[in-house]
């Protein structure tokens, strides 16, 4: 699984301890963010440290080439930036970046939410055709419900008040045309 976008990394380490059998890798343009989360997975295990969980620092649009196609899953939890203009279909480089990741078949799952005091001049409407022409067919762009955002674990989430004070946007895709 690849949480893109990891911020400080704690889902990532929350999903590396729940299953051990599943690799996880956190991938984020700040490597200040995810200092403590990945020192935490990096220890000896028997002090706790996660050997299925990695940390990677790049952007979007340059994830490294040992990463393409590595995931069964794709997780984007309130991005920011390119990667949430990539998410919404405006970045075409970022938009690549995410879906080259994804093995055939993997699902991208991003949860987004933006309002007009944002100041991004940005909406949550997707067009299909710019997934399509990375690689990605978009399944369903629907409000996502409490337990969606719950399940994302994310601290950031917490913080914006997301799903309380601030609507959020589930947005699901698959990588397709492999």
């Amino acid at each position: 699984m690849v949480d893109l976008g990891t911020g400080d990394g704690r889902a990532v380490l929350r999903a590396a301890r729940r299953d051990p059998d599943v690799f996880v890798i956190g991938i984020d343009a700040d490597a200040a963010s995810m200092r403590h989360a990945s020192r935490a997975a990096a220890r000896p295990i028997d002090k706790g440290g996660l050997p299925n969980a990695l940390f990677v620092v790049a952007a979007v649009e340059s994830i490294p080439h040992e990463l393409e196609t590595v995931a069964d899953e794709v997780r984007v939890a309130f991005p920011w930036g390119s990667l949430l203009r990539g998410i919404l279909g405006r970045d075409e480089r970022a938009l690549w970046g995410i879906a080259r990741v994804a093995r055939c078949g993997a699902p991208v799952q991003a949860l987004v939410s933006i309002t007009e005091r944002d100041g991004l001049g940005l909406s949550t409407e997707v067009d299909p055709a710019s997934y399509e022409a990375q690689g990605l067919r978009l399944i369903e762009v629907r409000p996502a419900g409490r337990d969606e955002i719950a399940a994302a674990e994310s601290s950031w989430a917490k913080r914006l008040r997301a799903g309380v004070d601030r609507p959020v946007t589930l947005i699901r895709a698959v990588r397709a045309g492999c």
